[in-house]
């Protein structure tokens, strides 16, 4: 797995061999509400204690110049041909804000994304619990599907795929990005839609841990992230949680993928 400190419109600099699955979490732009209702807008989570330094601030400096339809015309490059074969073609999953997903779905048509699927990922829990006492919270993220023509590589073996899937608190990664996805997840996702040895891709990787998630897995994970600081704590905290391909014990998946369903026609 290989993290690199630089943008990903610098790719060519890279030799980064053509991903069949590209993960990203793109910034969400929410601007100076990024911690609206987060209990870190005030020190110790205490609102007596008054605002703490995110309180009115942004996640990150950067967000404010990301472009989706910069995004995807630099993304659409890193990824695998189209096959000849249906069922081999490399596919795109873009986490991002609910707002956002229409103008991926229309950007992602002029680089030849013709199809989508629409994702959600539920929470058992929320961050917005100062909005508790308000109005309903959101316990949800969401993402887009995205493909060109073909069917994407769909390891289901013959089992239904909901789009609506669990998103399971990590509590054995170590958290050094605010916005930073569960480990389990992101194995199952590269699980279905890869093979062992092949490329998985995350362009805006934050902490790494989507290449944590490939490596875990026997695939080739490479990212890109323009914060020194994030490239710093994946190598120092990140990286070293890879696990053993040796492990004695297997992992417990998300169960992204039902049970066969039996249809029963009613008298």
């Amino acid at each position: 797995m290989k993290l690199i400190n630089d943008h990903f419109q610098n790719h060519k600099r890279h030799n980064i061999p053509p991903a069949q699955l590209i993960i990203a979490d793109i910034p969400y732009n929410t601007g100076a509400d990024a911690y609206g209702s987060n209990p870190q807008w005030y020190i110790g989570g205490d609102i007596a204690q008054g605002q703490s330094a995110v309180a009115g601030k942004q996640f990150f400096d950067t967000d404010k110049d990301f472009r989706i339809p910069e995004f995807m015309h630099f993304t659409s490059r890193l990824l695998v041909k189209e096959p000849k074969e249906t069922g081999k073609a490399g596919c795109m999953i873009v986490f991002c804000a609910f707002d956002q997903q229409m103008e991926l779905i229309e950007e992602g048509k002029k680089y030849g994304f013709k199809r989508y699927i629409n994702l959600v990922f539920r929470k058992n829990f929320s961050p917005q619990v100062l909005k508790a006492n308000m109005r309903i919270v959101g316990n949800a993220e969401y993402g887009i599907l995205l493909y060109r023509e073909k069917l994407p590589k769909f390891n289901n073996h013959g089992r239904m795929v909901m789009n609506v899937m669990d998103f399971p608190r990590d509590t054995t990664t170590p958290k050094v990005h605010p916005t930073q996805k569960p480990v389990q997840l992101l194995e199952s996702l590269i699980e279905l839609f890869t093979d062992p040895g092949e490329v998985v891709l995350d362009p805006c990787a934050g902490s790494g841990v989507t290449l944590l998630a490939a490596q875990n897995l026997g695939r080739a994970g490479y990212g890109f992230e323009i914060k020194k600081e994030f490239c710093q704590a994946f190598e120092r905290e990140i990286a070293p949680s890879v696990r053993s391909q040796l492990a004695l014990f297997p992992r417990a998946s998300v169960p992204l993928v039902s049970e066969p369903l039996d249809f029963e026609v009613p008298a």
